[in-house]
């Protein structure tokens, strides 16, 4: 059984706008799973249907179902689906700006019960980011972009989720920082196997560390593959990654079926 498995899902917006048709992914205990496409894609729609965060966007999935550890989430209010042990980066690095960065973090164990534990899993917080430490009293609005980034990943670890989305952590940030931050997260999953569903445009940066990785476009999953051989394929490299010379946006083709790699 999988970790969660979205299988055949339709979303629509304003009950007219459908922006997701026929997507099914998984992802396994311990896993990365890179979810890879262009802006509009349907990406974000994916991990708010997944986190029961669509409703408060005007929009519902209407076909399919989503389950996570084989219980289904349809429906699911966003309170339900992160006691259920799922927790969500969006996009945008929305720190809490009025509140310290431990308050912050703190906020992340809220429904917690057990201090002691919370007490160490904040220490293990600082120790993956130690400017966090650093800046453990100071005003979160008064960060940089990557120690709010940071600090968002670092707030999300604290209710110890088991599936973590994560909505493109490497935007607007310099390329130092966002490889900074991805090794932390392939640390993070080495040493807690916490499993994490990634939206990403940065295809080469996510695949670095990914396992497995999804292709949409236009509101489908138009590839899939070990990460590995998404790397190697001309498929990526032509339209994804831009590797080869001559490739013009817009290029792209409109898939009709899954290709699996």
């Amino acid at each position: 059984m999988s970790l969660l498995q979205v299988k055949n899902i339709d979303v629509v917006y304003k009950k007219v706008i459908k922006v997701l048709e026929n997507v099914s992914l998984r992802v396994e205990e311990g896993q990365i799973v890179a979810l890879l496409g262009p802006n509009g894609a349907g990406k974000t729609t994916t991990l708010r249907a997944v986190s029961g965060t669509l409703r408060a966007e005007g929009g519902e999935v209407v076909k399919g179902s989503i389950e996570f550890k084989g219980v289904a989430i349809n429906g699911m209010s966003p309170e339900k689906v992160a006691a259920m042990g799922i927790s969500q980066v969006m996009e945008g690095r929305r720190v809490l700006e009025h509140l310290t960065v431990e308050e912050n973090l703190l906020v992340g164990a809220f429904m917690r019960k057990d201090k002691r534990e919370v007490k160490e899993d904040l220490e293990r917080v600082y120790q993956w980011f130690p400017r966090l430490k650093e800046r453990r009293k100071q005003v979160s609005g008064y960060l940089s972009g990557g120690e709010q980034q940071m600090l968002v990943i670092g707030r999300a670890l604290m209710a110890r989720p088991k599936l973590m989305l994560l909505d493109e952590p490497s935007l607007g940030l310099a390329p130092l920082i966002v490889k900074e931050i991805y090794k932390i997260i392939s640390r993070i999953n080495q040493e807690t196997k916490t499993a994490m569903l990634l939206v990403e445009q940065n295809a080469k940066i996510a695949l670095e560390i990914a396992d497995y990785g999804y292709v949409m476009e236009n509101g489908t999953i138009v590839l899939e593959g070990k990460a590995s051989d998404l790397k190697e394929s001309e498929m990526i490299k032509d339209f994804y990654l831009g590797m080869r010379a001559g490739v013009l946006e817009g290029k792209r083709p409109r898939w009709k079926e899954v290709y699996y790699l």
